[in-house]
């Protein structure tokens, strides 16, 4: 049985399902097979599993892998670049209001 290490994806127990359905189409089958069967011997997750049985099946029926970006499987999952500064500027932000009153009904102590 293969060790975490061993595994074809980085960090495939971290990754949000659907980039995990984005990286299993690069996966030969004999690599989908060894990451269903770690799946199934150690957290066993449902959505997981049916991922990769879906991809595989796929593939079992005339499919072939995807070259996707190269290394992209080996890659750890990050998030977008921010795309710029904050739009509120001092021409943009709320008024400032007055400080609230002690022992107002609306306001908890």
């Amino acid at each position: 049985m293969a060790g975490h290490d061993d595994l074809p994806l980085a960090d495939d127990d971290h990754l949000p399902l659907g980039a995990l359905r984005h990286r299993v189409r690069a996966l030969t089958e004999e690599r989908l097979r060894k990451l269903l069967e770690y799946e199934r011997s150690h957290a066993d997750r449902l959505p997981v599993v049916e991922v990769v049985t879906a991809r595989l099946r796929r593939l079992e029926g005339g499919a072939t892998p995807s070259p996707g970006e190269p290394g992209a499987e080996l890659l750890p999952e990050r998030p977008d670049p921010p795309r710029g500064g904050s739009p509120v500027t001092p021409q943009t932000a709320a008024e400032p209001g007055p400080p609230p009153r002690h022992g107002h009904p609306g306001q908890p102590e």
